[in-house]
């Protein structure tokens, strides 16, 4: 159960489409930061592996997507650690700040030229930082609009999800035509870091309208820190941070400068580590003396819906790493009569959710009787799982080497995109609503540990894609995808009943902290 601190337009004349007027400085702070993110995004996997001459840094391919996949697993992952910080210690207002400022000099730095691959470093660290103290507590800003059992708390999310829809929309268009090609070869080099530049762009004025309008709109929603740390403890806390970082500070080096510090160990070791802190952080959080006994059986209905949200982004995120490859290496980009850049079929996603998310949140308002959470979510993943399948039918019709029409990639990613609507913002509602009171930006940064422990299993399942493997590789998880939503359908009422449970008046043991 998060900590609602009503603002004062909650209740006030002015709205955004029905909604709090705070919804629309998030809304616009959201559009730009994921402008920036998937514009980078868009052409980040190129730049890895493309030579040289391309404007590129000549990296292998299956170990570049393995890079993006581990690179997107560390920055979801950092979720958790910027949630702690904004219930301990900034709160989450002044963490979104701080996550804007970092994630634009995350761009920045890929922006400059002659950067290599020390800039491409520099960055990835600056924006799994900056990521990790910007979503988590946007989104629990998000929440904080919402009185608790406000039915249009679905409906707002969905809305916030369209933000992000709209920057992933404009981004690759924009970095798209500023590229030209990634595949022109002479005088492109430099078009990288334009490129890299107008996500820069992107996130400076989202910051910029966040700093100007917060104060009017959100009131002094996400200004308290929840649970914040007791002045005797500051000293040992900040003491174990400072030396955990040094201490890795210090392996990293002696790694690098004997040579062992190979980008193959940073993958399994990212890998790993995706798949382990989540779930010793749900061990962490169902222990703390903090949590109530109602809090925590609401975490406990969060773990099979964690466990999806991890299903559904496993294949989500592949869109940039398997599917951007076979975008540009196995689809007849010239089919239709005139050349589709790669980089643009990365908008299908965003044009999908932007048709039909105003629709679903409509739907979700005036609906008396809509599936729950967890039959939403099932429906979601059956979605998402056919989608990836489809694209097992080219490859069986026409063989491994023969390029396929853009169609199938375009409707793949069209059911993978309405899958999205079906999970992630009934997610990110879901989340804020069972997180408990001393966790709550914590468990949405838990909530995008999902994120980080798909694209670490990413990291590994692309070892095994290929251009002769493609159409099982796509066939096999689809259908693996598809049974888990089916399953998920049939044990969705046991979910949904853990989620709605709350103190009982008779019992007062179920008020009490979790010994």
């Amino acid at each position: 159960m998060s900590v609602n601190t009503p603002t004062p337009d909650t209740v006030s004349e002015k709205r955004f489409f029905g909604h709090p007027r705070g919804l629309s400085t998030l809304f616009m702070t959201e559009m730009w930061e994921r402008f920036s993110y998937y514009g980078m995004k868009a052409i980040l996997l190129y730049y890895m592996y493309y030579q040289a001459a391309h404007g590129g840094l000549g990296f292998d391919k299956n170990l570049a997507m393995s890079l993006v996949s581990v690179y997107g697993a560390a920055l979801y992952m950092s979720g958790i650690a910027g949630g702690w910080v904004a219930d301990r210690i900034l709160g989450a207002r002044r963490s979104i700040a701080w996550g804007c400022v970092l994630i634009m000099c995350a761009h920045v730095a890929l922006a400059t030229p002659g950067g290599g691959s020390l800039a491409l470093y520099a960055s990835m660290a600056l924006l799994v930082v900056g990521t990790g103290l910007l979503k988590p507590n946007i989104t629990k800003n998000v929440g904080d609009l919402y009185e608790e059992g406000d039915n249009r708390r679905d409906a707002g999310f969905t809305l916030f999800v369209m933000g992000v829809q709209i920057g992933a929309f404009l981004s690759p268009i924009i970095v798209g035509d500023i590229l030209t090609s990634p595949n022109q070869e002479s005088s492109q080099g430099n078009h990288f870091h334009w490129g890299f530049s107008a996500a820069a762009v992107g996130m400076a004025i989202g910051l910029l309208q966040y700093l100007l309008r917060a104060r009017g709109t959100l009131s002094d929603a996400g200004m308290q820190v929840p649970n914040p740390l007791e002045p005797q403890h500051r000293t040992r806390v900040y003491g174990v941070l400072g030396g955990g970082f040094l201490i890795l500070a210090t392996v990293i080096t002696i790694l690098a400068v004997n040579d062992h510090l190979s980008a193959e160990g940073v993958v399994n070791s990212v890998s790993v580590l995706a798949l382990v802190v989540p779930a010793i952080y749900f061990i962490v959080m169902l222990r703390s003396s903090k949590v109530t006994a109602v809090e925590r059986g609401r975490v406990v209905s969060f773990i099979p819906l964690f466990i999806a949200m991890v299903v559904f982004w496993f294949v989500e995120e592949q869109q940039f790493t398997v599917m951007a490859s076979y975008a540009d290496q196995q689809t007849d980009l010239k089919a239709w009569g005139f050349h589709l850049d790669p980089t643009l079929v990365q908008t299908i996603n965003p044009i999908v959710m932007l048709a039909f998310a105003p629709v679903l949140a409509s739907l979700w308002t005036k609906l008396r009787r809509q599936p729950t959470a967890p039959q939403k979510f099932s429906i979601g993943l059956i979605l998402t799982g056919a989608g990836f399948a489809l694209l097992f039918l080219p490859w069986f019709l026409d063989g491994p080497r023969t390029p396929a029409n853009p169609a199938w990639l375009l409707a793949s990613l069209g059911l993978i995109a309405i899958g999205e609507l079906f999970v992630n913002p009934v997610g990110l509602s879901a989340t804020t609503q069972l997180a408990p009171v001393a966790f709550a930006s914590q468990v949405v940064g838990l909530n995008y540990a999902s994120d980080s422990a798909a694209q670490g299993l990413i990291a590994q399942a692309s070892k095994y894609y290929s251009v002769t493997t493609s159409g099982p590789y796509f066939g096999l998880i689809g259908a693996l995808v598809v049974l888990l939503g089916v399953g998920l359908w049939f044990y969705s009422p046991k979910v949904h009943q853990k989620m709605l449970s709350k103190p009982d008046a008779d019992d007062p043991a179920s008020y009490e902290k979790v010994p």
